[in-house]
């Protein structure tokens, strides 16, 4: 008869390294090069040395990801996830990765992302996607020419339909978002913008008009999470996963029961819940935000407002770096960086503010003190996945 094994206890997992590459506009690197650079800087925040990294996550980037980027980095990872559900890819592996910790199959996680989409397109090396393809379940939805960017429009519409959100709160996630990039000297755009402004710009999917829509840029990051025994030896104060959660809603926006509830709504639950936290206990949050409803319905279902009030929440200034809740303190996808698959960033921008290395950009609790405790939500697809992230000091 087989003995039981021993139960050993979880292990904590922490993230005490971050970095980004060169953002923005890169007209002369690689994404592998963005990637190397993104992970030789994190690698340098911790203060550890390469040899504690044997795990590897990564997406998008390769025909045999992660293996190729590893190699790439001249690594030889014995635990490695290369998930890709889009925009939440990261939470979902950050996740994997403290489970992973937990559980003694990994020490240290490097997650690491580069891409060089807008310079790829400026050089015509590609065009810009239409769909994701044409196989499958979008079978029965490409041929109508129905985008990604038209998806999130027409869910944007159904919840102004609803609940009466309009047109000028939905802009105004846009604007507060310009003005968080104001403070940040690594944002793409910095200039000030007002609600006319967004409402009076080019229209790209009814309702949103090109400020509505994320840039697209170049850029690169990475994150090293490692178990507690290491983060004595780490240079820096540790950010710990305190809980998180994922969750896949659908495919064909016809098996999408309501249009108004994205999966961040159980990956926040989920996150919440493991973390022994609520909603209301959050000194600021980083929301995945390709698109300006994105923003207002995550917070509404990770908890922040009731369900149909993102509107009104939205609106006085609410989501400044001085406001009720700070969201997307770097600017966001709508005002910062956004090369393709931006959820990595929300973790980087998390740790930055927790450690109070924001700058004129830093987020403070009402008593002075830094933040405590943050929330980053990433969304995939067009509301197909969520990964939901609780951080702490």
């Amino acid at each position: 008869m087989l003995s039981t094994p021993p139960v050993h206890p979880r292990r904590k997992a922490a993230i005490v390294g971050t970095a980004l590459s060169d953002c923005g506009r890169v007209d002369d690197a690689t994404p592998y090069a963005l990637h190397a650079q993104a992970a030789r800087r994190a690698l340098a925040d911790s203060g550890l040395d390469r040899s504690v990294i044997d795990g590897f996550a990564s997406a998008g980037l390769g025909t045999l990801a992660p293996a190729e980027v590893a190699e790439y980095l001249g690594l030889r990872p014995t635990w490695v996830d290369s998930t890709s559900v889009g925009g939440s890819t990261w939470e979902v592996m950050a996740a994997h990765a403290a489970d992973a910790i937990a559980a003694g199959h990994a020490n240290a996680v490097l997650l690491v992302y580069g891409s060089t989409a807008r310079a790829d397109i400026k050089a015509r090396r590609r065009t810009a996607n239409l769909s994701f393809g044409a196989r499958g379940p979008l079978q029965f939805e490409v041929p109508y020419g129905h985008t990604l960017v038209a998806k999130y429009a027409m869910a944007a519409r159904r919840h102004m339909h609803e609940y009466g959100t309009t047109l000028e709160q939905l802009a105004e996630v846009a604007v507060q978002a310009r003005a968080n990039a104001a403070t940040n000297p690594a944002a793409m755009f910095r200039d000030p913008v007002t609600v006319d402004d967004v409402l009076s710009g080019p229209l790209i999917a009814d309702p949103f008009t090109k400020l509505h829509c994320c840039v697209r840029s170049d850029g690169g990051c990475a994150v090293l999470m490692v178990a507690q025994e290491y983060v004595p030896d780490a240079a820096k104060e540790p950010v710990w996963v305190l809980g998180a959660g994922t969750a896949v809603s659908h495919t064909t926006m016809s098996e999408w029961e309501d249009f108004t509830v994205s999966p961040a709504a159980v990956s926040g639950r989920l996150a919440f819940e493991r973390a022994g936290v609520r909603p209301s206990d959050i000194d600021l949050a980083e929301i995945y935000d390709a698109f300006t409803y994105m923003t207002l319905v995550t917070l509404e279902d990770l908890g922040f407002c009731e369900k149909g009030a993102g509107g009104a929440f939205v609106e006085k200034g609410r989501l400044l770096r001085d406001g009720g809740l700070p969201v997307n303190t770097d600017g966001g996808g709508l005002s910062a960086c956004h090369p393709g698959m931006r959820g990595l960033f929300l973790l980087v921008e998390a740790v930055r503010q927790l450690r109070g290395e924001a700058g004129e950009g830093q987020v403070h609790r009402a008593g002075g003190g830094l933040p405590e405790l943050a929330v980053a939500s990433g969304t995939g697809g067009w509301f197909c996945s969520s990964g939901t992230l609780v951080l702490g000091r």
